[in-house]
């Protein structure tokens, strides 16, 4: 697969400030990077740190996590890392073996990423498992949970 610059639908780094939640979109093509992403988070002031949702080919997504020094992250679906290089990056910065190419859709990664705003790891399991869903429509499953749904929304391309 192509990993050229229109295969990154989009980024969105969210954040709490002051109880309220901030949520922006950020050039598409931090989405290639995983550094690059934790670098835009930790420009970002949140409470309890910052999260980034990168959507891609309106196939997978991956999330970042970042408290303090703490980066956590989940892919949506492990077999991307066959295909796409972000998603490898992904599944080797987890330090997990890469799949093979009959493995099953399964999310990796830390499950209880958010745990602590209401997305418990049973629904986030059960969002990232709903094969008929796009990667957009998961993420604002996991935002309405959270409670910044509406912010998420007002951002989307």
């Amino acid at each position: 697969m192509s990993d050229g610059e229109g295969v990154v639908d989009f980024v969105v780094v969210a954040y709490r400030e002051a109880g309220h939640w901030q949520v922006e979109s950020v050039s598409r093509q931090f989405g290639h990077d995983l550094g690059r992403i934790v670098e835009v988070l930790r420009q970002r002031p949140g409470d309890g740190g910052a999260l980034a949702f990168v959507s891609v080919d309106e196939d997978f997504f991956y999330a970042v996590r970042l408290a303090g020094a703490d980066v956590r992250l989940l892919l949506s679906d492990v077999t991307a890392a066959t295909d796409w290089p972000m998603a490898r990056d992904v599944v080797e910065r987890l330090r997990l073996p890469l799949p093979d190419d009959d493995d099953a859709v399964q999310p990796a990664g830390d499950l209880t990423i958010f745990a602590d705003l209401g997305v418990d790891p049973m629904a986030l399991a059960a969002i990232c498992d709903d094969i008929d869903c796009y990667p957009d429509e998961m993420l604002m499953r996991i935002a309405a949970r959270a409670g910044f749904g509406p912010q998420l929304d007002d951002v989307l391309p």
